[in-house]
């Protein structure tokens, strides 16, 4: 059974999407089977991969509530893309998906939708990535129910650790009353700028009072990174010799360096 992890900061802008896309796609290169959940509404990784969102007849909202009644009106394997790269397979996200939080505020089970949706999947699959919207709302407590580990993006800027200490404790209770198994993989310090102090020191910050895990992989600011989704490629395809390229491949092996997966 393929683990899941998810990518969580209520922050927006952290490079919490291009970490999904780019984990995914260079654990696909190198042989895996590999399923990217899209479960934030602005459809960036969907997008990210070259997916035309306008022309899906079906997408996560449609596995998750669908029907007026808050039932879903498709499987997971009938949501399920191939995408351009070998071995990586995308659920896309619509902005129908921003109506789900409403649309399951009186489902049973509402925090279980996901997790239930992606069971009769994960056999095939050997790791599964979950996008999430800068929320803390009901897609992103699914994320964490349906979830083996959380890694967390955290950008190199001053206001880096604002707002953590109200992940943790989300984090916390979905552990404690959904999801006692779920764990935190680390934190990844992502926006990197070699030229400032100010990266340096964040960096030092977040390493001395993150209570968990931090990565030693640091993803740097790149011109690379940031045009490949407007082609709709990770970035070892757009450009895999680039600097960023090169470092997101030395965080997925520091990552599944143990092999947890």
């Amino acid at each position: 059974m393929g683990s899941v992890y998810t990518l969580i900061n209520q922050k927006g802008g952290v490079g919490k999407t291009t970490t999904v896309v780019n984990l995914a796609c260079w654990a696909a290169l190198d042989g895996r089977r590999v399923l990217i959940v899209d479960a934030d509404p602005q459809g960036n990784a969907s997008s990210g991969l070259g997916v035309n969102r306008k022309a899906l007849e079906r997408c996560a909202y449609d596995m998750l509530v669908g029907a007026p009644d808050g039932s879903p009106t498709a499987t997971a394997s009938e949501v399920i893309l191939k995408t351009g790269v070998e071995n990586l397979m995308l659920i896309p996200a619509t902005l129908n998906l921003a109506g789900a939080d409403m649309a399951l505020s009186t489902a049973i089970a509402r925090e279980r939708r996901l997790r239930q949706s992606l069971e009769p999947v994960r056999d095939d699959f050997d790791l599964i990535f979950i996008d999430t919207p800068p929320s803390l709302g009901i897609l992103s407590v699914n994320a964490l129910v349906a979830s083996d580990f959380v890694i967390i993006p955290i950008q190199c800027e001053y206001y880096a650790l604002e707002g953590v200490s109200q992940l943790l404790n989300v984090i916390g209770i979905a552990q404690a009353q959904l999801n006692p198994d779920l764990r935190i993989a680390g934190a990844v310090l992502t926006m990197y700028d070699s030229r400032t102090n100010l990266s340096e020191d964040v960096a030092a910050e977040v390493r001395a009072d993150f209570e968990h895990h931090v990565f030693r992989t640091v993803i740097p600011r790149n011109v690379q990174l940031a045009e490949a989704p407007s082609y709709g490629q990770p970035i070892a395809i757009y450009a895999p010799s680039s600097r960023g390229a090169k470092r997101y491949y030395a965080l997925y092996k520091e990552v599944f360096s143990d092999d947890q997966a």
